[in-house]
């Protein structure tokens, strides 16, 4: 534990950066979360809705919580890296490839599930609702652990990236839906940086097979880190920026 001290202490700018760039990729990965959790409430009473995510909070912590201790072996394989940055590249491709189709409605079919069949008629549609919703919990902490775990091998981080995606997922997840509903291009920015996150991490190939070469030295420095979150702010902020001050790109009802 003290080298990830160390480690952060050594670097504090580019601990830093590693944080923010989590907490983007936390965020954005949670409006999908956030999106199907909230479709699951959705059949319930209104004043059951929020007590069924609150109970599926505690199960975000335990799931995330188990898989921070798996954490710990998975980055000792450095091929993590560019497996996440696939990953990343995959989630931006299926975006825009779904988005150039014609989409339909995404509707969740809650008697598929094996869990809330049988758990629906023991003990009623509520506690079906939270075992599913539990269950969602776990698939979610291992897709999300699994990108952060991709992005640093400081365990310090990680732990600090995983439960900044449990907040993200009820709280920044939230907030992020209701300004693409007002800026539409920003969830084009979101993918954008995902894909400039999957890349940055596909590039770990070369610092993995050309030890010390000038370019992994770059693509390592502190500089690069700070540069990437400097970007990914950019990638929002300027769009938003011109979208306020001139309405290009149109916002949400512009003319």
């Amino acid at each position: 534990m003290n080298q990830y001290v160390e480690q952060i202490l050594q670097n504090p700018l580019a601990s830093l950066a590693i944080v923010g760039n989590l907490v983007i990729i936390e965020s954005l990965l949670s409006v999908d979360n956030a999106a199907v959790l909230a479709t699951m409430v959705g059949d319930l009473p209104k004043d059951q809705r929020n007590k069924a995510l609150r109970y599926g909070i505690f199960g975000a912590y335990i799931f995330r919580g188990l898989c921070i201790l798996f954490a710990s072996f998975l980055i000792k394989f450095w091929f993590l890296k560019p497996l996440g940055g696939l990953y990343l590249l995959y989630l931006v491709y299926d975006h825009f490839k779904a988005r150039a189709a014609a989409e339909e409605e995404e509707v969740i079919d809650k008697q598929k599930s094996w869990l809330y069949r049988n758990t629906l008629g023991l003990f009623g549609k509520f506690w079906a609702t939270v075992a599913l919703i539990e269950l969602m919990d776990l698939a979610f902490s291992i897709d999300n652990v699994f990108a952060v775990v991709a992005f640093t091998d400081n365990l310090i981080l990680i732990c600090v990236g995983v439960f900044i995606g449990i907040l993200a997922m009820r709280l920044v997840a939230q907030a992020f839906v209701l300004l693409m509903g007002k800026y539409p291009f920003l969830e084009t920015a979101a993918f954008v940086v995902i894909g400039l996150l999957g890349l940055k991490l596909m590039l770990s190939l070369v610092a993995h097979f050309l030890p010390g070469h000038p370019v992994s030295v770059a693509l390592e420095s502190e500089a690069a880190d700070v540069g990437l979150t400097v970007l990914t702010v950019a990638t929002f902020a300027v769009p938003w920026a011109t979208s306020l001050l001139f309405n290009v790109p149109q916002r949400a009802g512009g003319n």
